[in-house]
C-alpha cells in the first residue's frame, strides 16, 4: 500500500504516519522490493475537519510524523464517493480521485502490486476491510464490500499518482450505512489474536514520536508458521488507525523470511489508543489479525516490552476484521 488497511496503503511515512505501512521482521519484509519508502509523508491541514479534532496528542507529538487520511482533499487531489450511503450487507462501492481541475485521475503508480489501496473501517473500529477495487477507463473505481451493520464508516484511498515526482497521498472520507446503530466498545487490549485457527502474538513497543519495532508471531496448531506466502510484495501488511479520529498510519517493513515473525518499524504520531490490523497469507488465503494498542503515557508502564499491546480474537462476536476483495 502506498500503503496505508490502506492501515494497503491498501512506505516512507506508521514511520511517516504510524511510521509508513508494510513488512516482516525475522519474518517480514518486502518480497519483491526493498523496505524503502513506498508512501510519501503527508502533512495534515491546519484546518481540520471533524476527524482532525483528536484531542489525545501527548508526549512525543512534536517529533512524530503527521497522521494521514484526515482530509478528503490534499495535495491537489480529492476523493469523491459516488456511493456514500450503501445498504447493510453486500453492495458495490464506487468512487473516483479527482485532480485540481475536477478531472478523474486515470494514471497511477503501482505500489505493492496495486495502483490503489482502499480501506474501509467502522467508526468504532470493530469492522475492517482491505479492498482492491477495479478502475474503469474513465477513472471510476468500484469494489464489492460486505458491511455487516448500520452506522458510520470511514474509507481511505492510498495511492501515488503517476505524474513525475508525485508523492504518495492518503485521502479519507465518511461513509454512512442507514439503519439502527449501536456503537460497540473498542475491543480490549490482549497479547494474542486468534483468527481462523491461527494464533498471532504481538510483541514490541509503540511509542509516540520515536520509532519502535512491532513483532507479530504467527502459529497454528501450536507450531510456528514458517511458510507464509507473499501478500502485496511482502510476507504481511500492517495498517493502524487511531481511535477517536481514525487517523491512518503507515508502517515501515523490516527485512526477513516467510515467518514465523512478521516485523514492522512504527512511530505513533501521538499518544493514544490504536487498532492494528495485520493481513497475512497462508494456504492461499488472506487473514486479518487485529490488536488494540495504547501508545504514550500510561500505556502499560512496567509491562513486558514484548507485550505492549493486545489483540482480540478476530472471530469473536464483537470483532469483524476480515474482508479482502481484490481486483
Amino acid at each position: 500500500m502506498n500503503t496505508g488497511m490502506k492501515i494497503t496503503a491498501f512506505a516512507a511515512a506508521l514511520a511517516a504516519t504510524f511510521g509508513t505501512a508494510y513488512g516482516v521482521g525475522q519474518g517480514i519484509g518486502p518480497v519483491a522490493e526493498p523496505a524503502a519508502a513506498a508512501h510519501g509523508e503527508h502533512a495534515a491541514s491546519a484546518e481540520p475537519d471533524e476527524d482532525a479534532a483528536h484531542a489525545d496528542h501527548g508526549a512525543g507529538a512534536a517529533n512524530a510524523p503527521a497522521a494521514g487520511g484526515l482530509q478528503v482533499s490534499e495535495g491537489g487531489y480529492t476523493l469523491v464517493l459516488e456511493t456514500p450511503r450503501p445498504a447493510v450487507g453486500r453492495s458495490v462501492l464506487r468512487f473516483a480521485v479527482e485532480d485540481g481541475g475536477g478531472r478523474k485521475v486515470t494514471a497511477y503508480a503501482t505500489e505493492h502490486g496495486k495502483e490503489l489501496h482502499f480501506i474501509v473501517a467502522s467508526r468504532d473500529l470493530t469492522v475492517y476491510r482491505h479492498l482492491h477495487p477495479v478502475r474503469g477507463a474513465d477513472g471510476t473505481w468500484s469494489t464489492p464490500v460486505d458491511l455487516p451493520a448500520a452506522g458510520g464508516y470511514k474509507v481511505f484511498a492510498d495511492f501515488r499518482p503517476a505524474a513525475k515526482g508525485a508523492e504518495g497521498v492518503t485521502l479519507g472520507a465518511d461513509l454512512s450505512v442507514p439503519g439502527a446503530y449501536a456503537p460497540r466498545p473498542l475491543p480490549a487490549a490482549e497479547r494474542t489474536a486468534v483468527v481462523d485457527g491461527y494464533r498471532v502474538t504481538l510483541g514490541g513497543t509503540l511509542d509516540p514520536g520515536k520509532p519502535g519495532e512491532l513483532r507479530l508471531t504467527v502459529a497454528k496448531g501450536g507450531r510456528p508458521v514458517t511458510d507464509l506466502e507473499p501478500y502485496l510484495g511482502a510476507y504481511g501488511h500492517l495498517v493502524a488507525l487511531r481511535d477517536g479520529d481514525l487517523a491512518y498510519l503507515h508502517v515501515h517493513p523490516n527485512a526477513g523470511g516467510p515467518g514465523p515473525v512478521v516485523s514492522f518499524t512504527a512511530t505513533a504520531p501521538s499518544a493514544g489508543t490504536y487498532r492494528l490490523f495485520l493481513d497475512f497469507r497462508h494456504d492461499g488465503k488472506v487473514r486479518t489479525a487485529a490488536f488494540t494498542v495504547r501508545a504514550g503515557a500510561g500505556a502499560g508502564a512496567g509491562a513486558d516490552a514484548d507485550a505492549p499491546a493486545a489483540p482480540v480474537p478476530s472471530g469473536s462476536a464483537t470483532h469483524d476484521a476480515g474482508g479482502h476483495a481484490h481486483g
